[in-house]
């Protein structure tokens, strides 16, 4: 869904519906007049930056969209909104510029939002090293590249199978936050899905996959992190991948591709 018209009311409606809610459903969970309410999406009232806080709040709306609505409203963004390459991101990006390299020899790297790649350690390389180069041209996109035939698939034992929780997690956000462009890239990689979800039982407690190295497999599993508490609108977005070794042997070699 898209808004078309930057006015408060106009948003505060959008998202209202988004979370399926009546203006009584609001009004009840927030505790202010359904009449106050009707009149701000109508614009026959002008709300204050308090309560266009609050309603951010019982809306659960995304940081980028609570900003959205105070400007809309003529008052001032809440949260930071600055480009990941800022000065003022400047102690996050060394922060998590150390915290990558902590993570050597095993493979870990950041990406944003959309799940572009922002930054990565050296073992990361590991990732793509012989995959299709269309696939490593700018910005170059991790989930695609996980589940692309020419990507991940073509150097490891993983298939766009693996992605799969991935996939119905960025789904559900997309859902929950309107985000078009989201949508249209879960929509992109849904291709590459199988027809039918697997139906075998589990064998082990997470999703590994064997990546072909020079030394030989290696085999991984992921951890996914994001900023606990966020006060600005790119940060709240990024998200870091770490990729582990699942047995002792892929430990070794991890350390040895890395001498």
């Amino acid at each position: 869904m898209t808004v078309l018209e930057e006015n408060v009311g106009e948003l505060l409606r959008f998202w209202r519906t988004h979370r399926r809610l009546s203006q009584l459903d609001l009004a009840l969970e927030a505790e202010v007049s359904t009449k106050h309410l009707s009149f701000v999406e109508t614009g026959r009232a002008q709300p204050s930056r308090q309560l266009l806080v609050h309603l951010s709040n019982h809306l659960d709306l995304p940081i980028a969209e609570r900003n959205r609505l105070l400007l809309a409203g003529g008052f001032a963004p809440l949260y930071l909104d600055e480009p990941y390459d800022s000065e003022s991101m400047l102690p996050l990006r060394a922060s998590l510029h150390a915290l990558l390299d902590a993570h050597l020899p095993n493979p870990a790297l950041i990406v944003d939002g959309l799940w572009n790649l922002i930054d990565a350690n050296a073992a990361a390389s590991l990732l793509w090293e012989g995959v299709d180069p269309e696939l490593l041209k700018p910005p170059m996109n991790m989930l695609r590249l996980s589940v692309h035939p020419g990507g991940l698939p073509s150097i490891s034992s993983m298939t766009a199978a693996c992605s799969l929780g991935l996939i119905h997690q960025l789904k559900r956000k997309s859902r929950d936050t309107a985000d078009e462009a989201l949508s249209n890239l879960v929509t992109e990689v849904e291709a590459y899905l199988p027809d039918q979800a697997p139906t075998a039982p589990a064998q082990q407690p997470m999703v590994t996959l064997d990546l072909n190295t020079r030394l030989g497999p290696v085999r991984l599993f992921t951890l996914i992190a994001t900023i606990g508490a966020p006060l600005e609108v790119t940060a709240a977005n990024l998200a870091i991948e770490t990729f582990l070794p699942a047995d002792p042997t892929s430990a070794t070699r991890l350390h040895d591709l890395a001498s």
